[in-house]
């Protein structure tokens, strides 16, 4: 079972109620900049992880209305949309709700909620004088680059979207996506209960992402077969969102 840190209170609970109830997953957006963006992100990273658990999910946006940058940012992103909630008088009875708020909230985001638990997202820091109102998406780069640099680093910390952290990025999505291409052309095979239990582990322990690239980082030189390489890429992008399957059918 999923289980995060409160912000609020330092404890671990359980982000999905007992019997299955349903989950509010609220993003409290401070403004319409990369920040804002990441805290989208995490959001969208947290009900993946709720829904392949099996929790019903109901996933709203808090704050200011979504602008039109930052809607194509979080598209680009593939961040799915969230629910306006502003457009919603009433909503089925949850038995959870997590909001997911920017550590430096202020003017610009809604009030902090004063109930549910709290997961605290910390800034991006920019890289170079940003228009304001502006959600960024460096010109030219892969959107999914972008996300794997965001992932690449606990929500905790703070991160910078520099040269480094993008070329980074880039080689190892470029490197993840040729190899699994080319294991996709092998029988397929059974992703091993050990692995896939690794993989849980990771992302319900207070949704590690850094955990879940750990174990791709292992499985990519391992001795496993192609094909359960590739069922397991494939089986953790579900959560990642990372398009790691995009190059199939592309020449060797």
């Amino acid at each position: 079972m999923l289980r995060i840190i409160d912000a609020g209170t330092g404890e671990p609970v359980d982000a999905a109620p007992a019997r299955r109830g349903l989950t509010r997953v609220q993003a409290h957006v401070p403004g319409r900049d990369t920040t804002a963006l990441r805290v989208l992100l995490v959001a969208d990273v947290l009900v993946r992880a709720l829904e392949l658990g099996g929790t019903p999910v109901w996933a709203l946006l808090g704050g200011e209305r979504e602008s039109a940058e930052l809607r194509a940012g979080a598209a680009a992103l593939g961040i799915r949309p969230f629910e306006d909630s502003r457009d919603v008088s009433a909503g089925p009875g949850e038995a959870q709700v997590i909001h997911v708020l920017a550590e430096d909230a202020g003017a610009d985001s809604s009030p902090p909620p004063s109930g549910g638990v709290r997961l605290i997202v910390a800034p991006v820091a920019p890289v170079a004088p940003v228009a304001a109102g502006a959600a960024v998406v460096p010109e030219g780069v892969d959107p999914t680059v972008v996300r794997l640099a965001l992932l690449s680093r606990r929500r905790s910390e703070p991160v910078r979207l520099d040269a480094d952290a993008l070329g980074e990025a880039r080689e190892t999505l470029v490197r993840w996506r040729r190899a699994v291409a080319d294991w996709a052309r092998r029988p397929s095979r059974a992703i091993p209960e050990e692995v896939r239990g690794e993989l849980r582990t990771a992302w319900e322990d207070d949704l590690d992402v850094l955990g879940v690239l750990r174990v791709l980082r292992e499985v990519e030189t391992s001795e496993l077969l192609e094909g359960a390489r590739f069922e397991t890429y494939a089986y953790a992008d579900r959560l990642l969102g990372l398009e790691l399957t995009r190059d199939l059918g592309s020449p060797a």
